[in-house]
């Protein structure tokens, strides 16, 4: 076992430095993993270039896969050689929402890339109970997308999708793109991606949307609603985290429909009377998603690995880019000023 790595350490938002670290021994509890694949969240942009980690030197990066090379003390029943997924929150186990399984909303929990060490590395130490193993046919770097296909699945969960429903995705990056192929599996009739990015439109129609509009060049709402004959969308799920989507997304909502909003908005939110007004008189149910379920027999992480598993949730058409951690610099500072289109960026340690 090497006693080195290398590994991207943030000092303060922008500065962060590719430097050889000691490879971190597991703790009681935890296993030592080697990073095969390790993408670039949303949050991590603004994380890593503007708003920094909670303390400093921190590394990075928490939607990654990777191979289990050693065990700490208390391990038992994980293989050397395990391919598995991480789940990056780490939940205390003794506040009230985590005793009752809503892992997701702990009141204090450790998270890995931003609280404690992360997998922007060749190595890195996650508690054993984090594991999901990968199935057989899911590569590493799809099971570095379990966490972004997670985060969607529990959003479109909580759509109450019906057999036959129309549904409206705001947003199709990564998580908006796996929201679409959650919708169609869970029994929507007809899917509509929004966005302005026409590649990310392509990537979508690709992946099954039924009908995509650029918001650049057309009025969402007014096209949403003369494909469903002037009712609106049963179902809409914002991921854009922008206060134009997000009330488009009422606008486009037909009558006792249901909206989720999953996007991470930096700014304030002035609805217009006219959204305020379609929230009351429509009968809208309005609902908030945050991260991911993963407690037992309601994981969102294991039902997403059983559909990768099966080929029925794709996701490496999202990948726009398959970088080494040689540079990763250049590419925060491409993806921070958006200098080229880029979708799922995505860390190789061993390249």
């Amino acid at each position: 076992m090497k006693k080195t790595m290398k590994a991207a350490n943030l000092y303060a938002p922008g500065d962060i430095r590719m430097e050889e670290v000691p490879v971190p021994e597991p703790g009681e509890g935890q296993v030592l993993l080697k990073v095969k694949a390790c993408g670039v969240c949303g949050s991590d942009i603004s994380r890593v270039m503007e708003t920094g980690t909670y303390r400093f030197p921190t590394i990075p990066g928490h939607e990654f896969a990777g191979e289990v090379v050693d065990l700490g003390p208390g391990v038992d029943g994980i293989p050397l050689g395990l391919r598995a997924a991480v789940i990056p929150l780490m939940p205390c186990q003794v506040c009230d929402f985590c005793r009752i399984g809503e892992y997701q909303l702990c009141d204090n929990y450790n998270y890995l890339g931003s609280r404690t060490n992360g997998a922007f590395a060749e190595y890195v130490v996650a508690p054993a109970a984090n594991l999901i193993p990968l199935p057989e046919g899911v590569s590493f770097e799809m099971g570095a997308m379990t966490d972004p296909a997670s985060v969607a699945l529990h959003a479109v969960k909580k759509l109450g999708i019906q057999a036959g429903d129309w549904v409206a995705v705001f947003g199709v990056g990564p998580i908006g793109a796996f929201a679409l192929q959650w919708a169609k599996l869970l029994g929507a009739g007809e899917t509509i991606a929004i966005d302005i990015f026409p590649e990310k439109l392509a990537v979508a129609a690709r992946l099954g949307a039924d009908h995509c509009i650029n918001g650049r060049e057309e009025d969402p709402v007014e096209r949403i609603m003369a494909l469903t004959g002037g009712r609106g969308v049963e179902r809409a799920v914002e991921f854009a985290g922008h206060k134009v989507t997000q009330e488009q997304s009422i606008l486009a909502t037909a009558k006792m429909g249901s909206i989720v909003w999953g996007g991470i908005s930096h700014s304030d939110l002035p609805l217009r009377e006219k959204a305020v007004d379609g929230i009351l008189r429509k009968e809208l149910t309005l609902i908030g998603s945050w991260n991911s379920s993963f407690a037992p027999f309601i994981s969102d992480w294991e039902k997403t690995l059983l559909f990768m598993g099966q080929g029925r949730l794709r996701g490496e058409e999202l990948i726009t880019h398959r970088l080494s951690l040689d540079e990763i610099k250049d590419a925060f500072k491409m993806m921070q000023e958006r200098t080229e289109y880029f979708n799922k960026v995505m860390f190789f340690p061993e390249l």
